[in-house]
């Protein structure tokens, strides 16, 4: 819900006069290359449709005012202090640009929660309207690298870089191959004869609660083992063959994913689909960060006629599936699998 629909409440209805600036930023789905950002890994993020806006001004109050029109909640943060609920998203985003002022500053977002970077969208945001009030000179990859910063620093989630750099950087049109060392990348098209299908399991996640940071800490563990600064540098699984059992599963997806995004690049649709296909397995049984219900939804895309693969998609523990349909088909696809999934699931992208 944005607030130009009707009956929602705007930046004038809530602190009577307009605001200063607005800025939005879209959500990305990953097509492929999950939980490699933070070992330094290649990752195929896309923006989708849905966006964040964000609006602030200046108040000359004494407390920074932060509405949700999605939540239908007003905090009062004091400069300076973080905050809670979905504050430190922000407030992070002002503590560490410098603001000088008490804002005002209202959120508005139609980026469904669950693997398809909500936080990502509402940092971004945040930072391009602070970016054109402050006149600051900051970079589109400057703001997404400050995003990743508040992730860490004020949310407490140990991510990595992709999320803010798709939400910063793609389109809705290209996928963006990014190196996520580097930050080398490039804008490559989808798969001919393909197109993307988003559907939201229902099944709601907070990364923060989930297995996340744990995953994190195992794989750098791995790594540091291995005697390599991130399991980017590790070329094949046989590599991995002296380390713990655990460790091994978890190290082997990371190595055997990097590989599936290099091969993915000029795939066609129907390997590119078998990629797909082959990183949910590895998901699901070597970095185990599926559930049922996620499992259960990706299974019955994986056995419609049309669709050439699918996969979870963002770190799991619920969330959203992505797949890759055949042209013109994504909407029949939709129907077909959501109807046997249940009433939990819904449509994301493209919209109906």
């Amino acid at each position: 819900m944005t607030g130009s629909e009707a009956g929602s409440t705007t930046f004038a209805d809530l602190f009577g006069r307009s605001p200063e600036v607005t800025a939005q930023a879209p959500g990305r789905v990953n097509l492929l290359g999950e939980h490699t950002d933070y070992q330094g890994g290649f990752v195929l993020p896309s923006a989708i449709p849905q966006h964040t806006v964000v609006a602030l001004g200046r108040s000359g109050g004494e407390r920074h005012r932060l509405y949700s029109v999605n939540y239908g909640q007003m905090l009062e943060v004091t400069p300076g202090e973080t905050g809670t609920e979905f504050a430190p998203y922000v407030t992070g985003c002002l503590a560490l640009t410098g603001v000088p002022d008490v804002l005002d500053v209202w959120i508005s977002s139609d980026v469904p929660s669950g693997g398809l970077s909500s936080s990502a969208a509402l940092e971004i945001a945040t930072l391009r309207a602070l970016r054109e009030l402050y006149a600051l000179p900051l970079s589109d990859v400057d703001l997404a690298l400050l995003g990743q910063r508040v992730e860490h620093e004020f949310v407490g989630v140990k991510s990595g870089i992709m999320d803010q750099m798709a939400s910063s950087l793609a389109d809705t049109r290209h996928m963006l191959f990014l190196d996520t060392r580097t930050l080398e990348r490039r804008k490559l098209p989808l798969p001919a004869g393909g197109e993307v299908l988003v559907l939201d399991s229902g099944v709601p996640r907070r990364l923060a609660e989930s297995g996340y940071n744990t995953r994190r800490a195992e794989v750098e563990e791995a790594a540091r083992l291995l005697g390599v600064p991130e399991l980017r540098d590790v070329a094949d699984v046989e590599a991995l063959a002296d380390l713990p059992e655990l460790l091994l599963r978890r190290a082997r997806h990371v190595v055997s994913e990097n590989a599936r995004v290099l091969r993915a690049l000029d795939a066609p649709a129907p390997l590119f689909g078998e990629l797909m296909n082959a990183s949910h397995a590895s998901l699901q049984s070597d970095y185990e960060v599926t559930v049922p219900r996620v499992d259960e939804l990706v299974a019955l895309l994986q056995a419609h006629p049309d669709v050439y693969g699918a996969r979870m998609t963002g770190a799991g523990f619920g969330g959203a599936v992505v797949a890759l349909a055949r042209t013109d088909t994504a909407q029949r696809v939709a129907r077909d699998v959501l109807a046997q999934y249940g009433p939990d699931g819904k449509q994301v992208v493209p919209q109906p």
